[in-house]
């Protein structure tokens, strides 16, 4: 893949999935978590395709790294570059972008993040557990499917309404830490489930993240559709981008990614 002509268009530095939990890493969020800490997963991908902009895969956090270290990750302390990357984006922001963009470019592997509210005010990890087993990875490589729906439309924000219950958090948080432990188990059925929970905790939690004016394409029934038919489904990110499938059979229109654990790095 390094010498292939993709490789040499879209440069070296990973790209990334986030799975169960996400919008626990913003602090608006996890300062209303009754049950600290919240976990979310992200999983490094090898960069063998280029995304969809504003489709949920941190593709604008990408492209600030691409500039910012020339195409390449640094030989440094994996933390330094997510705090690194974090400042060159956020820099005189309102909303910043959570940290979780950085954590899942710069981290190899699948890792659950720890947010707690009492630490670093919510905007970086208590904690990160990293799995990086090539037999996980694999087997994780084999079962996610990617369906490409739509970017997020100019104009859309999933802001508008917040509906931020405490007992929803607590289950944002904890669909995270079911997510991770799923993976490490390699149990396909608690991987979707975990999954389908986060998709629940944000349509009530912030239901313009499904649900919006701006909104092209009709997406709740289309994840549902999909949830009934495999072992679980969810968008890769606000206003739909690409639909994430769990299943252990083949997904037509779908595609694969790879996992890229830390030997590769």
């Amino acid at each position: 893949m390094k010498n292939s002509p993709v490789a040499k268009l879209i440069g070296a530095i990973p790209n990334r999935l986030q799975l169960a939990g996400g919008w626990i890493d913003q602090p608006f969020v996890n300062k209303l978590n009754p049950k600290p800490p919240g976990s979310m997963v992200v999983v490094q991908i090898e960069p063998d395709f280029r995304p969809m902009d504003r489709s949920g895969i941190a593709s604008g956090t990408r492209h600030i790294a691409m500039k910012l270290w020339k195409g390449r990750l640094p030989d440094r302390p994996l933390e330094e570059l997510v705090r690194e990357l974090y400042d060159a984006e956020n820099q005189g922001k309102a909303e910043p972008s959570g940290s979780q963009d950085m954590i899942g470019l710069i981290y190899p592997g699948v890792n659950r993040l720890d947010y707690d509210f009492r630490v670093q005010g919510g905007v970086f990890t208590s904690h990160i557990e990293s799995c990086n087993s090539p037999k996980v990875a694999r087997w994780l490589s084999n079962i996610l499917y990617l369906i490409p729906v739509e970017p997020r439309p100019d104009g859309y924000s999933p802001l508008g309404i917040k509906n931020l219950e405490p007992k929803w958090v607590a289950r944002l948080g904890q669909s995270g830490q079911d997510c991770y432990d799923a993976i490490v188990k390699m149990d396909a059925k608690k991987l979707g489930a975990s999954l389908n929970l986060t998709m629940k905790c944000w349509e009530t939690l912030m239901p313009q993240i499904v649900r919006h004016p701006a909104l092209r394409v009709e997406l709740m029934p289309i994840l549902q559709a999909y949830q009934n038919q495999y072992l679980g489904a969810m968008y890769s990110g606000c206003g739909g981008g690409y639909l994430i499938v769990v299943s252990e059979k083949p997904v037509p229109g779908a595609f694969k990614v790879n996992v890229r654990v830390a030997k590769n790095r």
